[in-house]
């Protein structure tokens, strides 16, 4: 159903990581004629794109960030990152993934742009985190909420030396510097790490994430960045030292 403006339905999916939020995103608007989805990173909207096209066929999607533009001649969904996203092509559906971040300082007046003015013609969907409700509310008259729940549990293990982390463990570090001497001191004691932060070309942060996704290598290192909806098959995250607060890097 549309508004007398010709919009459609607004709902937010809420919830913690792991819920399966984005999922839910991709296979509503790919249940539409023509669809946008913008990611908070370049890396997840790639991911995205490359799990559609082996869906849909290259000719139908098209990936839109600030490193890459692969546009085919007549597509039908669009991956983006949310400052990239073409908003004067109409789509039936449109999504914002990670719609907290209009609170980051740096990033969220274009999030906040994208809450208040993206839309599909007949569905839109905010996904993110629960804080963001009595906002959504106030500023989004009419708007449904879902909320889902984690779909795994979490449980803490307690420090760890980094040459006893076990396999299928993710490293989190705070600086490339950090990154790459984690990576390093990995490689020497148990034989390979995939390494991904955002200074790397997107070919070559796509081949480390694959890297790992096919179990060449038992241990990723990379930024806090992996932690904003980046799919992986992880059983053990270790921060490399207190969680510390950051902005998350524009696109």
């Amino acid at each position: 159903m549309t508004d007398v403006f010709g919009r459609g339905r607004v709902s937010a999916i809420l919830g913690p990581t792991n819920t399966g939020k984005t999922h839910f995103a991709l296979e509503r608007m790919l249940g539409h004629a023509s669809g946008m989805i913008g990611f908070p990173l370049r890396l997840l909207a790639r991911e995205n794109y490359d799990r559609i096209v082996r869906a849909k066929g290259a000719a139908a999607v098209a990936l839109i960030t600030g490193e890459e533009k692969i546009v085919p001649a007549h597509p039908r969904w669009f991956v983006c990152t949310v400052e990239s996203m073409p908003l004067d092509r109409r789509v039936a559906f449109l999504a914002i993934d990670e719609i907290q971040l209009c609170a980051d300082p740096e990033r969220g007046h274009v999030f906040t742009d994208r809450l208040l003015h993206a839309r599909g013609t007949l569905e839109t969907l905010f996904l993110g985190a629960e804080t963001m409700k009595p906002l959504l509310r106030r500023l989004v008259p009419g708007i449904e909420f879902v909320t889902r729940p984690r779909l795994s549990s979490l449980t803490y293990a307690g420090p760890k030396k980094l040459n006893r982390l076990p396999p299928r463990s993710a490293i989190v570090a705070f600086s490339a510097a950090e990154v790459y001497a984690m990576a390093e001191f990995v490689r020497r004691q148990r034989g390979g790490a995939a390494v991904v932060l955002g200074a790397l070309s997107p070919r070559t942060r796509n081949a480390q994430v694959g890297m790992y996704q096919a179990g060449e290598v038992d241990y990723i290192v990379a930024t806090d960045a992996i932690g904003m909806g980046l799919n992986m098959d992880v059983d053990h995250v270790a921060f490399a030292q207190p969680a510390q607060v950051r902005r998350p890097r524009a696109p």
